[in-house]
């Protein structure tokens, strides 16, 4: 006899099975079906909740060459309460992205590339061209409208070798005070320009200047940056993020809000219109490269009044967020390493940092974002290879969990009691969701991804999980080939993440085409969250510190 818990649970497990067994297909994954997913970010809601605007990132063919490709972006737009599909907004070759709807819903602020420049441009949702915005000559993105609409805050990021000869940004064309760290380099004076006649076989000046048009005419790459390496290649220039403001109409002129030789990393206007929320580091004795804490500041409009909130010594104050009212300030804090877990607190915006309230979390968060009515701080966190939404209630300072291990949430917006949401599963790497802002009642209003999946014969990993040596638990996923029978061997293939501290799991989606492939071609795929790795807690992201070998390959080899 099954009892009621049992039949229930049954019943909740078979629509998932079915859809599971259904949505597989016969077709195998091929190489060249990277070429068909579409990668959606930036998900946006208008303030009524009515509308949602996104990005699609397609790969299409580059010129004439079959065999070259490129990214595309568009922007795309969704009603919530209906079902229509979405539709695409933009469709000019240069790409467009960062969507943002204006206080009143009636048009849009986003970005496109302009002679190998970002800018901005507006455009109506009542019809119509969009209209470029900015032509700044350091380019322009992440625009954010003003409570009143009739500004927009925006960043640029300013080489250094421009920032040295910008009257705007560096008055009085001044060298910074913090040391350049330049091998030869007695002082920051010989940063200056060189005034000489380029000549390799001349003085030292001259020299310098023959050696300046090398790195000009990119012959050569001149390092100014102690973090130089990325995931492919050497960013050798350093670069100064600085925010403007500029009018919401296409003759203004923007005006800076940020000067001189530091390192901002965020900005938002505060719900008056009068003030700015600035995070950075304005440390003018160390290196930028150096200077590892963060600080969060408020500012006029203009540019005046600068008064620093959060900061101290050895410590990293980051990713401060207004309260729709203004009143309160969340944010995230934590010590200087880079091998630790932020925590998140709040505070009142004109109180002191003896005011905070800490909210435990014990993962990195984000997407921090709070509700209208201010009861909730919703954020996302990578945890046990997911990417759940979480919301926070600040009467019980106690987080929920609103989506699942299985699927990741790469981008979500929250208004007027409504959530959209981008997630990535096995069964599609990415799809738009709206939900109501418990995410409950979810819907799929996107098919960029799904509609040619399904004739695909997909791999649906299994959990597991080990305890190591320390007393760890150590999750893994198995995946089958796609043909697999039981009774027959197949060759094994172990995938290994770097980081160390990246998280792979079902709702990771880098990973997504690579693992259907090799189960379409007979192999079966395993792969872990050794320690060290994200999505665990600080203990596990931890864990192999003065192990940073013989630990995580003895979990990933178990």
């Amino acid at each position: 006899m099954i009892s009621m818990r049992k039949l229930m649970l049954l019943l909740l497990i078979l629509p998932i099975a079915l859809f599971s067994i259904a949505q597989n297909g016969k077709e195998p994954v091929k190489v060249t079906d990277m070429l068909k997913i579409k990668s959606i970010s930036g998900a946006n809601l208008s303030k009524d909740g009515s509308k949602a605007v996104f990005t699609v990132t397609s790969i299409e063919p580059e010129g004439d060459n079959k065999l070259e490709y490129k990214y595309v972006n568009q922007l795309w737009i969704a009603g919530t309460d209906s079902d229509t599909k979405p539709r695409q907004l933009t469709t000019a070759r240069e790409s467009s992205s960062q969507g943002v709807f204006s206080p009143d819903g009636k048009q849009l602020v986003f970005v496109r590339a302009v002679d190998g420049r970002s800018q901005l441009f507006l455009l109506s949702l009542e019809g119509g061209e969009a209209l470029q915005l900015t032509k700044f000559k350091y380019g322009a993105g992440n625009p954010k409208w003003s409570p009143d609409g009739k500004q927009i805050l925006f960043s640029a990021n300013i080489p250094f070798k421009e920032l040295l000869k910008d009257s705007l940004l560096n008055p009085g064309k001044e060298l910074p005070k913090w040391p350049m760290e330049k091998p030869g380099f007695k002082n920051n004076e010989q940063l200056k320009p060189a005034s000489a006649k380029a000549d390799p076989d001349g003085s030292i000046e001259e020299v310098r200047a023959y050696l300046e048009n090398n790195a000009h005419d990119k012959k050569a790459k001149v390092f100014t940056k102690l973090n130089f390496l990325d995931e492919m290649d050497t960013n050798p220039d350093m670069g100064f993020t600085h925010f403007f403001l500029i009018e919401a109409k296409t003759d203004a002129k923007p005006t800076a809000i940020t000067k001189g030789f530091f390192r901002y990393t965020y900005a938002e206007v505060t719900p008056d219109g009068k003030q700015l929320i600035l995070a950075g580091n304005m440390d003018s004795t160390q290196h930028p490269d150096r200077a590892l804490e963060g600080e969060i500041f408020i500012v006029n409009t203009n540019g005046s009044n600068l008064k620093r909130i959060l900061g101290e010594k050895d410590r990293n104050y980051n990713s401060p967020r207004l309260s729709p009212s203004g009143k309160w300030l969340a944010f995230q804090y934590g010590n200087t390493s880079f091998v630790s877990v932020p925590a998140l607190a709040i505070m009142p915006l004109n109180g002191s940092v003896k005011e905070k309230a800490d909210i435990p979390f014990d993962r990195n968060k984000g997407n921090i974002t709070w509700s209208d009515d201010e009861q909730y701080i919703y954020f996302s966190a990578q945890s046990n290879g997911g990417q759940p939404v979480y919301r926070v209630d600040l009467k019980t300072k106690k987080a929920e969990q609103l989506t699942d291990f299985n699927s990741g949430i790469g981008s979500f917006d929250i208004a007027a009691n409504k959530m959209v949401f981008v997630k990535t599963e096995v069964a599609s790497p990415f799809e738009v969701y709206v939900a109501d802002a418990a995410a409950k009642n979810q819907k799929k209003i996107s098919d960029f991804n799904t509609g040619w999946i399904a004739d695909k014969k997909l791999s649906f990993p299994e959990k597991h999980s080990f305890k190591n040596e320390k007393g760890m638990e150590v999750e893994y996923w198995v995946m089958k080939p796609s043909n697999y029978e039981p009774g027959k061997k197949y060759p094994l293939l172990l995938e290994i993440h770097g980081g160390p501290s990246a998280m792979w799991g079902p709702g990771e989606s880098s990973m997504w085409h690579e693992y259907q492939f090799f189960c379409s071609k007979g192999y079966g795929v395993v792969y872990a969250n050794p320690r060290g790795s994200g999505g665990y807690g600080i203990n596990f992201l931890r864990g192999n510190i003065n192990d940073w070998g013989a630990g995580p390959t003895k979990d990933v080899l178990t």
